[in-house]
This record gives C-alpha cells, sequence and structure tokens, in this order.
C-alpha cells in the first residue's frame, strides 16, 4: 500500500515537473521569436517572425491559459515568467489593435465633387498555377475596373489576353522568375513607366489612370523579393524596392494608390518607413488583417498583399477574395476620389531627420545587393 502511494506521488510529481518545464520552455521560445524582429538585421531568420505576430500572440495567450488552468504550484518562477508572458500580449495588442475593426477610421460621406467608385483586384497568381480558368471566372465575376497579377509569365500573359478587349488597357511584363506584372484596366491609362529600381529583373508599375468621370490618380503596382531561405537570403532588395517606390509617390501631386504582394506585413518596420516616406494611408488600419499568403494553410496565413492610398483617396471597401489555386488570397478594394480632410491627413506620419538618412542607406543596400537565387 505504501509502495503504490509512492508511486502515485512520483507518477504526479513527473506530471507536474513535464507541465511546468512544457510551460517554461514555451514561454522562453514565444518570447524570443517576439522579440527577435526588433534586432534590425536584413538577414531572412530576423525577418521572418515580423510576419507571425498574429500566431505568435495566439500561441502566447494559450500557453499562459493552458499554465493556470493545468499548473497547480505556482510558485514564484511561475508568475515571473507569465508575468513577462503577459507584458509580451500587450506589446503584441499595441501593435495589431490599429488593424482591427476596434480602431476608428475616418468616414467620408460621397458628395458631387468625388470621384465615381473605382475597383481593383490585385493578385498573386502563382506562376505554377494553371488554373487560368478559375482566375478569369473571378474576374468575370467581382467585374473590376482595374486588375493586377504578379507572378504571371508569357502563359499566364496568353491566357489574360481573354481580356484584351474589355480591358483596352494594359501593361504587360512576362518574366519566368516569379516577378512577371500585368496591370489591366478599363479606365484610360495615359502614360506610364515600369521601373526597375534595385534590379533589372524586378519590375514594378506605375500608371497614370483617368477615370470616366475625369478624376487623374497614380496607380502602383508592387511586387518585391521575400526574404526566406528559399528566395533571397536578406530584406535589403524587398526594402530597397519599397522605399524607392515610397519617394517616387511623395513626388507625386496626384492622388496615389499603392498595391501588390510586398511580401512584407504592415507592422514591420520597413512598412512603417515606407508609410512615412509616401506619406500614405494603410487602409487596413480600422478595417482588419486580411491575411492573404499562404492560402492553403490557415494558421501560416500572413497579411502581406497590402493596399496603401493618399488622403484624397477614401476607401469604400477592402476585403479578400475567393481561392483560385494560387499560395495568394486576391485582395479586392474600392475607393473613390474626393478632396483632401483634416480627419484622414491625422493618419500620416512623417520621417523623422535620422530616418531619412537611414531610408537612403536601405536603398543603397537593395541596389548594392546580389541575388543567388535568380539567373
Amino acid at each position: 500500500m505504501l509502495l503504490l502511494k509512492k508511486k502515485t506521488i512520483n507518477y504526479f510529481l513527473i506530471i507536474f515537473i513535464e507541465k511546468s518545464m512544457l510551460f517554461y520552455i514555451f514561454s522562453i521560445l514565444l518570447l524570443i521569436s517576439s522579440f527577435i524582429p526588433l534586432v534590425q538585421n536584413p538577414h531572412w531568420f530576423f525577418r521572418f517572425f515580423e510576419f507571425g505576430k498574429v500566431q505568435l500572440f495566439q500561441l502566447l495567450l494559450l500557453t499562459c491559459i493552458l499554465a493556470l488552468l493545468f499548473i497547480e504550484n505556482k510558485d514564484f518562477l511561475f508568475f515571473v515568467v507569465l508575468g513577462l508572458n503577459s507584458l509580451t500580449l500587450a506589446f503584441h495588442v499595441k501593435v495589431l489593435f490599429p488593424y482591427t475593426k476596434l480602431h476608428s477610421i475616418p468616414t467620408k460621406i460621397k458628395t458631387n465633387s468625388c470621384s465615381e467608385t473605382i475597383s481593383i483586384i490585385s493578385a498573386n497568381i502563382y506562376q505554377d498555377n494553371s488554373a487560368y480558368n478559375r482566375f478569369i471566372g473571378l474576374i468575370e465575376k467581382h467585374n473590376p475596373d482595374i486588375f493586377l497579377t504578379m507572378e504571371s509569365n508569357q502563359v499566364w500573359e496568353n491566357a489574360l489576353s481573354h481580356f484584351d478587349k474589355t480591358y483596352p488597357f494594359h501593361i504587360k511584363v512576362a518574366l519566368e522568375n516569379t516577378y512577371g506584372i500585368h496591370l489591366f484596366s478599363k479606365l484610360k491609362i495615359i502614360s506610364y513607366q515600369v521601373h526597375y529600381f534595385v534590379a533589372d529583373d524586378i519590375p514594378s508599375i506605375e500608371a497614370k489612370i483617368k477615370s470616366e468621370d475625369g478624376f487623374v490618380f497614380n496607380l502602383f503596382g508592387v511586387h518585391p523579393p521575400p526574404p526566406s531561405p528559399t528566395e533571397e537570403g536578406n530584406a535589403k532588395e524587398r526594402d530597397g524596392e519599397l522605399l524607392s517606390v515610397a519617394k517616387v509617390v511623395k513626388s507625386k501631386s496626384e492622388p496615389c494608390v499603392v498595391v501588390g504582394d510586398f511580401n512584407n506585413v504592415a507592422w514591420a518596420k520597413s512598412s512603417l518607413l515606407f508609410r512615412k516616406t509616401s506619406e500614405l494611408i494603410d487602409a487596413r488600419i480600422g478595417r482588419g488583417l486580411f491575411s492573404t499568403f499562404h492560402a492553403n494553410y490557415w494558421f501560416f496565413r500572413f497579411p502581406i498583399d497590402l493596399f496603401f492610398h493618399s488622403t484624397d483617396v477614401f476607401v469604400e471597401e477592402l476585403k479578400t477574395l475567393d481561392y483560385f489555386g494560387s499560395d495568394h488570397f486576391p485582395i479586392y478594394s474600392s475607393f473613390h476620389i474626393n478632396r483632401k480632410n483634416k480627419e484622414q491627413e491625422e493618419l500620416i506620419e512623417t520621417l523623422e531627420r535620422e530616418e531619412k538618412k537611414e531610408i537612403n542607406g536601405i536603398i543603397s543596400d537593395g541596389i548594392n545587393e546580389e541575388s543567388e537565387n535568380r539567373d
């Protein structure tokens, strides 16, 4: 009987130790992962953890709840770790809160002096995706005024020629390196330029477009390379590309919209520098995260297809659309153009003097970086 009791005590002691150790191990890993992005190193390892902030928040919250429920003997160390976890959760909430519907955003009632609604679909189609008809059906279903495709090569360009008549204005850059980009528009493209800011095989599109009711705006389509162990080893080209676009946007006097696969999340430092440099507004603020990648794995899904706009552009709707065979969900946005107003201008952040110097260095690093993964 005594032996049985001893075995029972040992059994529960082992369970207690295992539970505590699991709590501490998971907590340490999640805490490290949460703060690694604060190290401003462009290597993909440091930048990767920026993408998973939502997942880190969820895992950290779950770890704390399970620990409170199932660890019986809560000693001093337990509460120290729990406190660190709580502070980290608060840090994540502070960063993510603006991208929830709880965050207020300026509203603008349409008047006679504003444009008609303009709609855009932005889609990374995934170059190896052969479901051409599914994408064609998606465009026909939602009937946007403009649509942008990324990773579109010559085979995709041939498939998209289906829209040559219904979308009479187009810019076509077919590439086989997963950085092809195509823009189709029902609205008149007055002029355009294909930029190669950091590399001669990474294009971005700048188009000056005129709406049917006479409003002129600039549309930029971007798709910089991601920092990844399977693609680019660091974020130098991505960040240099995005900040180069931002500087061009800042020089424009007309309304501006920037869309595409940024391969970046809105809260990353380089995204914040993009926003400050361009003086644009992140359309996700107050509307939601709208995670778009990876379409096949619900838990590893990040909001990297972004939409930015100037203060004279008022977003009416922003949403993800149905799966069509790509590893990204497409983004649909509709907006109208009106005069600037003080409410939206209050959302604008501007660069500090030190940041201006930093930006020039980031762009220079992007231009000087040589890719080992692209021919």
